[in-house]
C-alpha cells in the first residue's frame, strides 16, 4: 500500500569529502504532511546532509529511496501509479524532472534561490512555463495569486526581489519553490539573517501551508526555537552522525544525548 511507504526513506547513508565521511550511518523516514528539522552546530553535517538528500551531493554509503508521484500517460491523465526509486541509480535528466515537478529548495541567502532583477512575478511564473504552463494570462494570474499567498502585495508583482527586503525575498522564494505543487522540500537555514519578527512570521506561513499543502519539508536550522516552532521530528547531528532523534517535543524537553543537552542548556541560559 502506498500510504505505508513513507515518502522519503534513508537507510545508513553517508557522503564521504576524500578519506573523512562529512556524514555517515544516517537513517529516517519522512511521510507526507511532516516536517523533519536537522539541528547542529557549524560542521556537524547537517549541510552535507541535505545536500545528500538532495542529490546535490553523492550518497556514497547506504541507501536513499523515494516515492515519486503518479506518472502521466501521452494524453495527460494520471496512470495512478508510483515508483519507489533509488535515488543513487537516477540519471541527471531524472534528478532533473524531480526538481522540475516535485522537489523545491528554499536557500539560506534568498538571492541563490531567485533571478534577482526578474520580476517577482516572473520569478514565480517560471516554473510554471518549465512544467508545461503557455498562457501568459493564467500565468500572471497564477502567481499574483501566490504572491498573495506570502503576503506579496498585488502591486509588487512587477518589482524585482533586488528591490525587496530580506523578509519579502524568502516568501517570493518560498512561492517559487512552491507554485507547482510539489512534494518534498529541502529548506537550508531559510530564517538565518531575519529580525526575530520577520522570522516568527515566516515560520508561521510556512507552517500553515506545510499543513494546508501536505508537504514533507526537511528544514536544517542551528536555532532549536525555529525546530521547536515548525517541526514534528528533530535529528540532532554532531561531527557527521545523528546522535539522537525523536520527536521534537521530546528531544528538546527530554534530550537523553550530552551533546543535545548542551545545545538545550545553551539556548536556555542565553
Amino acid at each position: 500500500m502506498i500510504d505505508e511507504t513513507p515518502l522519503l526513506s534513508v537507510d545508513a547513508a553517508g557522503h564521504r569529502y576524500g578519506d573523512r565521511f562529512g556524514c555517515r550511518d544516517v537513517s529516517f523516514d519522512l511521510w507526507p504532511g511532516e516536517v523533519l528539522a536537522v539541528v547542529g552546530e557549524s560542521g556537524s553535517g547537517k549541510s552535507t546532509l541535505l545536500g545528500m538528500l538532495s542529490q546535490r551531493l553523492t550518497a556514497d554509503e547506504g541507501r536513499i529511496s523515494y516515492l515519486t508521484a503518479a506518472e502521466s500517460n501521452a494524453g495527460g491523465a494520471s496512470t495512478g501509479e508510483h515508483e519507489l526509486l533509488d535515488l543513487a541509480t537516477l540519471s541527471e535528466r531524472e534528478v532533473r524532472r524531480l526538481w522540475r515537478t516535485e522537489w523545491g529548495f528554499v536557500h539560506q541567502n534568498a538571492a541563490d534561490g531567485l533571478r534577482m532583477h526578474v520580476s517577482a512575478g516572473g520569478n514565480v511564473g517560471e516554473p510554471l512555463m518549465a512544467n508545461g504552463w503557455r498562457h501568459y494570462g493564467r500565468i500572471r494570474a497564477e502567481a499574483e495569486a501566490w504572491l498573495g499567498r506570502v503576503e506579496i502585495a498585488a502591486e509588487r508583482i512587477d518589482d524585482s526581489p533586488a528591490t525587496f527586503s530580506g523578509g519579502m525575498r524568502q516568501r517570493v522564494q518560498i512561492a517559487r519553490n512552491l507554485v507547482f505543487g510539489p512534494r518534498l522540500v529541502f529548506m537550508d537555514e531559510p530564517t538565518s539573517g531575519l529580525d526575530v519578527s520577520v522570522q516568527a512570521r515566516l515560520l508561521d506561513l510556512i507552517r500553515s501551508l506545510v499543513a494546508e499543502l501536505g508537504l514533507a519539508v526537511v528544514i536544517v536550522t542551528h536555532d532549536l526555537a525555529v525546530a521547536r516552532l515548525i517541526s514534528h521530528r528533530t535529528l540532532v547531528m554532531k561531527d557527521g552522525a545523528v546522535v539522537e532523534s525523536g520527536l521534537t517535543d521530546r528531544v528538546l524537553d527530554d534530550p537523553q544525548a550530552a551533546y543535545t543537552q548542551l545545545l538545550v542548556s545553551s539556548i536556555l541560559q542565553g
